[in-house]
């Protein structure tokens, strides 16, 4: 029997300010999220799953994808996300070649994908599933 499991694992990731993120990801991107009693928030997903989010006074924006959202329909996500106001173009097309919108076509070699930032300068992406 070990003790180590797996059973309520979550990931998390830091933010400079914990209010600008409860709006980001509560009120732009319409995710369920909650003030747990130590004042960090908790983002829910559909699936079952949760996510962490802290603020830390020293915080450095990931030097990578923190969060992917699968979507069935990614120019249709693209466009819901630039109408909240959402930059999904944060590349320069000498790093990911993409259209104007910021979408890189995978082309057979992945899926297509777009990044964009939240408050935090954190990178999240939206991916054909």
């Amino acid at each position: 029997m070990s003790a180590f499991t797996t059973d309520g694992a979550f990931s998390g990731f830091s933010v400079d300010d914990i209010d600008a993120a409860r709006t980001f990801y509560a009120g732009t991107l319409g995710l369920d999220v909650e003030t747990n009693a130590m004042g960090f928030l908790e983002i829910r997903l559909a699936s079952g799953g949760g996510i962490l989010v802290y603020a830390k006074p020293n915080h450095e924006p990931a030097s990578f994808t923190i969060l992917n959202f699968p979507v069935d329909d990614i120019d249709a996500a693209v466009d819901d996300l630039r109408q909240r106001g959402v930059e999904t173009k944060i590349y320069p097309d000498d790093l990911f070649a993409s259209d104007e919108r910021g979408i890189v076509r995978g082309e057979g070699r992945g899926p297509d994908i777009a990044w964009f930032r939240d408050p935090a300068g954190n990178v999240l992406a939206v991916m054909q599933a």
